[in-house]
């Protein structure tokens, strides 16, 4: 046994010493473990949220550059300026922002013809004015062509006349005049004609959008009809998810109901009635927008008898007990 020097007990001490150092070691080895996960966890956490966010940067700028794009052509080249250098400062590679930048300071920068002071007269803005305020009183009295022609005339007497406001003016009567169109009078075409005006001038609000595209969707439909029911009877259940839209004649859901009718006649020729999107499934359909037609409630009702035949109960035969003679003495 080893004894100490100083006693006859062994040397226990030594030992404690070396587990509480194993001890020690093996902590700040679990511990700098536990950092290094943690640190991982955190730098994974910062780069999705950093490639996230460079996916909503890189949609934003590709709208701002199609916006510019839009100014450009409109002549609003200051604005165009704004918004190709804010997409620089944002991704300096972006593809076309740098050559469309030089585009708008050249066209700025475009010097003005300067014309003898002698011959050129004082501006008079009365015209302008006028027209001017005309506009605003149509639009506050809603009538929409009225006041576009107003502002129309007002360009044509200055075309610099109060720029900004008249731009605002032109988006209002338009987008109003738009929806006013689809809306009331069924004209799809001139509706969507002037929606996409007043999109030269601002974004359309989501309702309006949605208008618009209900109305493209109504137009399709139409083309497919007495030509394609199947199609027809595709895009106008569609249209009806804009509202009951209507072309001056017939509305989205009575044009549902129609080749909702006639799609089903023709599977009803084809023998086509009980299975799923066959014959009598379309005729159900129409019936939840009106009765049948009387050719498609003759052919509803010979389907449905097909399709759903009478039970008849089965009876059991009856059998005759013979009373036996009765025999006398």
């Amino acid at each position: 046994m080893i004894q100490n020097s100083e006693g006859t007990q062994p040397n226990k001490p030594i030992i404690s010493r070396s587990r509480g150092r194993n001890f020690i070691f093996y902590a700040l080895i679990l511990i700098v473990l536990l950092a290094f996960t943690l640190l991982a966890g955190y730098q994974s956490g910062i780069s999705v949220r950093k490639q996230n966010q460079s996916v909503t940067i890189a949609k934003q700028l590709t709208e701002q550059f199609q916006f510019a794009n839009d100014d450009i052509q409109a002549g609003r080249y200051e604005i165009a300026q704004q918004r190709l250098e804010f997409i620089i400062s944002n991704d300096p590679s972006f593809a076309g922002a740098q050559e469309k930048l030089t585009e708008v300071l050249v066209l700025r920068n475009v010097p003005t013809p300067t014309i003898t002071p002698s011959l050129t007269p004082t501006p008079d803005f009365t015209g302008a004015e006028q027209a001017f305020t005309r506009a605003q009183q149509l639009i506050a009295a809603q009538d929409w062509p009225g006041a576009l022609g107003a502002l129309d005339q007002m360009r044509k007497l200055d075309a610099s006349y109060q720029q900004s406001q008249v731009d605002g003016m032109y988006y209002f009567a338009l987008r109003n005049y738009g929806y006013n169109l689809i809306i009331q009078q069924g004209n799809l075409e001139g509706g969507i004609y002037q929606l996409t005006l007043a999109e030269r001038f601002g974004p359309l609000d989501r309702d309006t959008n949605g208008l618009r595209e209900g109305a493209r969707v109504y137009i399709i439909g139409a083309s497919f009809w007495e030509l394609n029911w199947e199609q027809a009877l595709f895009y106008f259940d569609q249209a009806r998810n804009w509202g009951n839209l209507w072309d001056g004649t017939m509305t989205s859901s009575e044009r549902y109901w129609f080749a909702s009718m006639r799609y089903a006649d023709q599977l009803f020729a084809e023998g086509k009635l009980c299975e799923e999107n066959e014959a009598l499934v379309y005729y159900q359909n129409a019936q939840t927008i009106a009765a049948l037609d009387k050719t498609a409630q003759n052919n509803f009702d010979e389907a449905f008898d097909i399709c759903h035949p009478p039970t008849t109960a089965t009876l059991s035969p009856v059998t005759e007990t013979s009373t036996p003679a009765t025999s006398y003495p």
